[in-house]
Order: structure tokens, then sequence, then C-alpha cells
């Protein structure tokens, strides 16, 4: 999958302010979409995650090849 990895939950969270702030969201308090992408933690490789989506990549850059390990 496509994607952007960050080695901690504050790095996700900032990428994800980024977006949010890019497309100004949330545009009022009560909105219920707060944010335009959100980040997922892969426990067993131990990294924070974004997937891929173009209407970011003007904002996070070129996206990487992301391996996510899946238990069975």
């Amino acid at each position: 999958m496509l994607g952007y990895i960050f080695n901690t939950e504050e790095e996700a969270k900032t990428a994800r302010k980024q977006c949010a702030d890019f497309y100004g969201l949330p545009k009022t308090e009560n909105d219920v979409t707060k944010y335009w992408v959100d980040f997922q933690y892969s426990i067993l490789d131990n990294f924070w995650f974004i997937k891929f989506d173009d209407s970011i990549r003007e904002i996070l850059g070129d996206p990487q090849e992301i391996t996510i390990t899946i238990n069975e």
C-alpha cells in the first residue's frame, strides 16, 4: 500500500493536522468532520501511518510503499 510512515504518534498527529488545516477543517466547532485523513498504528510493525490519497500529495509529498504485518 502507498502511504506515509511516522515514528511517533506526535508526528502522525502533526501530519493529520497539516492536512486538516490545508482543507480548512473543521469548518465550525460542531462539525462532525474534524480531519481530512486519519492515522493508524501498526502494533506488529511499531509505527504509525497514513494511507495515501492523491488529495494529500501536495501537503505530505510523495508517498512510499508500506508493508503492514498482519497477524492471522
